[in-house]
């Protein structure tokens, strides 16, 4: 069972101990690069839909929930994640599941050195309340370890901001070494707020373990009324048997480590900021982009919108409402060559300007996440 403390007590004074601590990012939920706010989340599926770096997983549920950034946070913080549902689901199917989840980099989590003998413990910290008193659980899951060894603890949420610090034992099983490709998943911390038979029937995993009915024991239903809300933010995960304070960095920074995995180009105004690039066809033009930062490998694309609007100081103005995108093998981690297609009537060799605006929003989305 976890501890929940006082927002204050018994905690090491910030700025006597290091940087660099938390395995998690974007733990103070300040980043939204795809969205603020989303409706009628649901039903089934795996995705990343608000707050950067963390994704959503539902499967068969007829529960429906908002999720945004909330300025409802504990002292010391600015946001929180929030969930509100928004359609009840009180006849639970077995496979039924609600989670909240982020995945760490292998690399990231050698630190820890799980699967040696030298393994030490891990210490998960966050902040959490909600409307009514739920018992919810929270998940740690080694990738690495062929049966995915995972470790659950509980804790329960009041109407208060409480602190939660949960340590987990160290694992010096062989098969859980954080090895092999160190940009695919190392360990995944989840948290459980709905789930069916199928991860509940079976007495939860408070030690490193394999199985799936014995994941989420415990957990009551966040889909249970319409009147239930969680709010989650300032997470920590950090190697030791104690917490430490939450490490709060500059938002730039956090932003930064949030565009490794997902970046989203984002012009300013009309004409006045936007991408430049060369017409190739009369319906297509190729863009050449260096990433604000070295990409965890390299990125799928897609488009916020079809809608596209590109023009020039001779031609202004072309749009489309079924614009394209494609990547060009000359692409990587770092440099991106992409082509924006679905236009007419380009002159060729003409440099063209991407110029999103309000009828035409369309900008380019750049994935890496695990």
């Amino acid at each position: 069972m976890s501890n929940a403390r006082k927002l204050a007590d018994n905690l090491p004074i910030d700025g006597q101990i290091g940087i660099g601590r938390n395995m998690l990012i974007n733990g103070s939920m300040q980043v939204t690069q795809r969205n603020s706010s989303v409706t009628g989340i649901g039903a089934s599926g795996s995705a990343y839909i608000t707050h950067d770096r963390w994704k959503i997983k539902a499967n068969n549920t007829a529960g429906r929930f908002t999720m945004e950034q909330s300025t409802d946070a504990p002292s010391g913080f600015t946001n929180s994640l929030k969930f509100s549902c928004t359609t009840a689901d009180t006849s639970i199917a077995a496979d039924e599941e609600l989670r909240l989840s982020q995945h760490i980099e292998a690399g990231s989590c050698a630190r820890t050195m799980t699967g040696t003998s030298d393994a030490k413990q891990i210490t998960l910290s966050f902040y959490a309340k909600a409307d009514s008193t739920k018992t919810y659980v929270a998940q740690i899951l080694n990738n690495k370890h062929s049966g995915y060894i995972h470790n659950n603890r509980t804790f329960t949420v009041t109407s208060s901001w409480q602190r939660f610090e949960m340590t987990f034992q160290a694992d010096t099983t062989a098969d859980s070494k954080m090895d092999g490709t160190l940009t695919d998943a190392g360990f995944s911390l989840s948290f459980w707020l709905h789930a069916g038979s199928n991860y509940t029937s079976a007495t939860l995993a408070s030690d490193w373990a394999t199985g799936t009915t014995n994941r989420a024991a415990g957990t009551q239903s966040f889909f249970s009324s319409t009147n239930n809300r969680f709010y989650l933010t300032g997470c920590q995960l950090e190697v030791g048997s104690q917490s430490t304070p939450f490490e709060h960095e500059p938002y730039g920074e956090t932003l930064r480590k949030c565009q490794r995995y997902f970046y989203l180009e984002t012009p300013t105004s009309t004409d006045s900021s936007g991408r430049l690039g060369v017409c190739s066809h009369s319906t297509t033009v190729v863009f050449d982009h260096t990433l604000p930062v070295q990409m965890r490998t390299k990125p799928s694309l897609s488009l916020t919108s079809a809608s596209l609007r590109i023009g020039d100081t001779v031609s202004q103005g072309f749009t489309t409402s079924s614009g394209t995108v494609a990547q060009n093998t000359y692409s990587g981690t770092q440099s991106i060559t992409y082509i924006l297609g679905g236009f007419s009537g380009l002159t060729t060799y003409r440099t063209y300007l991407h110029e999103p605006d309000a009828a035409s929003p369309g900008m380019v989305k750049f994935d890496a996440e695990l």
